[in-house]
């Protein structure tokens, strides 16, 4: 699919296993979560451009690599919370934002509630967090929102995807390239995805 790079490694597929299952409990959960989130981000990164610096080791001094315009992490609340601990980790440099936007069944619509990105964002490349990419349609809000505000690249990085959300996405901004580790095979009538893993919040924060 156009402008869609997904992972492909065993210790992927092995920890995968464990988020589709539904007796790995909300701990495990998360810690998977944030493992595979890692993976994510160092491919979606991949490409950064890098300067160099001076430092002194402790034996004599040594040119150094840093990445030169460092992403602002955009999580899609509240499952896309789980990434953003993780990133923030493994990216200190990292400023984050957060959105919350939700689907609302009866007004056929998407409704914001929260939005907050950091100050100068004019310009800066986003890495924007959703474990799950089902009908597209909140990811595809928010990146309109975040457009309105200038920013400069948009990366999508989600773990799992849909045909019909990789679609709908690609449509709206063909420009977004989206990382993710699997396209399921469809959705349900609630739009969850299949086989999927579920609801990504309630497990990552024990709602159930």
């Amino acid at each position: 699919m156009k402008n869609l790079k997904l992972l492909n490694h065993p210790l992927i597929e092995h920890k995968l296993g464990y988020l589709r299952d539904k007796k790995t409990e909300s701990a495990e959960f998360r810690e998977i979560i944030k493992e595979l989130s890692k993976y994510l981000a160092f491919e979606a990164t991949r490409d950064y451009e890098l300067i160099s610096e001076e430092v002194e080791t402790p034996l004599q001094k040594a040119a150094v690599k840093r990445i030169k315009t460092p992403p602002i992490l955009v999580s899609i609340m509240r499952a896309g919370n789980g990434m953003l601990d993780s990133l923030m980790q493994t990216m200190p440099f990292a400023r984050a934002g957060h959105i919350g936007i939700y689907r609302d069944k009866f007004i056929n619509n998407t409704v914001e509630y929260f939005f907050k990105l950091p100050e100068n964002s004019k310009g800066q490349p986003i890495l924007l967090l959703d474990p799950l990419l089902a009908t597209g349609d909140t990811v595809v809000a928010c990146i309109d929102r975040l457009k309105q505000y200038e920013v400069g690249e948009i990366r999508v990085l989600s773990l799992l995807v849909s045909e019909l959300g990789i679609a709908a996405l690609h449509e709206a901004h063909p420009d977004v390239t989206v990382y993710a580790l699997s396209v399921e095979k469809g959705l349900n009538e609630k739009g969850y995805l299949l086989p999927g893993l579920g609801d990504a919040g309630d497990r990552l924060y024990n709602i159930k």
